[in-house]
């Protein structure tokens, strides 16, 4: 918990170590590694999006090295069935006759699962995610079961391929605390990629801080203060999201279909909390609400066919927003 200065500047400090212990391994992403570790210390789930060979898997498994988390991961196929994730309730055969059941946990049953490709499972398959992550249980045989704490689900999925996927629904996607992209590498980072895959000795991140003392930090987190006017702002972005609002902008307007839910809201000032924290403040900022909103609006506003054909994006429309708020302020 915060209490004094001291406090705050400690768990600013040892948030920054983790951010820099996972640069020891992973070139460039600075972006990605700081909004990755946004969502942990949030406690939410994450969706990555970029074109294949980018790192995310090493990324998400030099996530778990340096906080000390069991690290599941699930290869998403067409063939992948529900239980295959969830688990599924056994048969023992005992001394005459005798039976009795048990089960036997999936993969979900980690703290830190990567949903490698996820849209390329069907609907079926990638609805069994969704208690998991909403609920933080399985239910298997009419049973219901906990999953370990602290649980996120870090999920990939290729843009640029389209045959044999699925695309995740709106319900699903409103799961993901942030939807975050990976960029590709500048020519710098990509030579520095290759010079460190390629020798004989690899950077391996060490262990930085354990799965309670993450915990602690998303406790220290939701602490932050909030100032009405701030929320008030934040509120005002959400809701602009919507075309039917009369003070949308016109771009909203005219290329949205459907705003972000409540949902949106709440994620804002949850991330906004943790920026607050990383940065050694104890309130959170308007422009901790700019920086988080990109990533939290990205995947809950749902263009028009029009702006898809234009090739337009939800960013676009995000940052239309953010200027007329800025404006008005």
């Amino acid at each position: 918990m915060i209490e004094t200065k001291a406090q705050l500047e400690l768990a600013s400090a040892r948030i920054a170590a983790l951010k820099d212990e996972i640069g020891r391994v992973i070139v460039g992403q600075q972006t990605v590694v700081e909004q990755l570790l946004w969502c942990l210390l949030a406690g939410g789930h994450a969706l990555l999006e970029g074109i294949p060979g980018l790192g995310k898997t090493m990324l998400v498994r030099t996530v778990a090295d340096t906080v000390a988390l069991q690290f599941s991961r699930i290869q998403f196929t067409p063939d992948l069935m529900p239980s295959d994730i969830t688990g599924t309730t056994l048969i023992d055969f005992g001394a005459q006759g005798t039976t009795s059941h048990r089960f036997q946990p999936g993969p979900i049953f980690g703290n830190l699962v990567l949903a490698d490709e996820i849209n390329r499972a069907t609907p079926k398959t990638q609805s069994a995610l969704l208690e998991a992550m909403q609920e933080g249980t399985v239910t298997a045989g009419g049973e219901s079961h906990q999953l370990p704490k602290p649980f996120f689900v870090l999920a990939t999925q290729n843009p640029i391929e389209q045959e044999g996927t699925y695309p995740l629904p709106e319900a699903q996607l409103d799961r993901f605390l942030l939807k975050i992209g990976v960029e590709y590498p500048s020519r710098a980072e990509l030579k520095q990629i290759v010079q460190r895959t390629t020798s004989l000795e690899q950077p391996k991140a060490s262990v930085m801080m354990t799965a309670a003392e993450l915990m602690e930090l998303q406790l220290a987190a939701k602490q932050m203060l909030v100032a009405e006017d701030i929320l008030d702002l934040a509120v005002k972005v959400v809701m602009m999201s919507h075309p039917g609002e009369s003070d949308a902008p016109d771009e909203i307007k005219r290329y949205v279909r459907f705003g972000a839910g409540p949902r949106a809201l709440q994620a804002i000032i949850s991330v906004s909390k943790v920026r607050a924290l990383t940065s050694g403040r104890l309130h959170v900022s308007w422009n901790d609400i700019c920086q988080t909103a990109l990533p939290v609006l990205r995947h809950r506003i749902v263009l028009s066919y029009e702006a898809q054909a234009m090739g337009l994006s939800s960013d676009r429309m995000t940052e239309a927003i953010l200027q007329k708020v800025e404006a008005e302020r």
